[in-house]
């Protein structure tokens, strides 16, 4: 049994996804504007907020998965990306990570498939 959606619903859901999506946001925002103290927990969490959500869009990018174990692990994206991470932990610097990231990631892929 097949159920056909015509135009109407499809609205429907787009508008109704959108005034949740609004109302969730502006609850947030009538939220800290009501209070004047953030709590310490609170804001020690928010802390965390930039840096999950760049691992949520970087994790799946680096993430290539290969027929094999070893194919996976050996992947150009993934070593890059470690060699970053590296990077990044050591200097804490966001144009060195950049650019040893982009590096490594150039050297394993127009470098090392002519060498070997």
């Amino acid at each position: 049994m097949t159920t056909a959606y015509g135009p109407l619903s499809i609205w429907m859901v787009i508008v109704a996804i959108g005034v949740i999506t609004y109302a969730i946001r502006l609850s947030f925002i009538a939220l800290f504007g009501h209070i004047d103290d953030i709590p310490p927990r609170v804001e020690q969490a928010l802390t965390y907020v930039p840096a999950a959500v760049l691992a949520a869009l970087v994790a799946p990018a680096l993430v290539s998965i290969q027929p094999t174990l070893v194919g996976t692990l050996t992947a150009d994206r993934l070593l890059a990306g470690l060699v970053a991470a590296a990077v990044a932990w050591r200097t804490e610097n966001v144009f060195a990570t950049i650019a040893v990231g982009m590096g490594t990631l150039w050297l394993l892929r127009f470098v090392v498939p002519l060498v070997g």
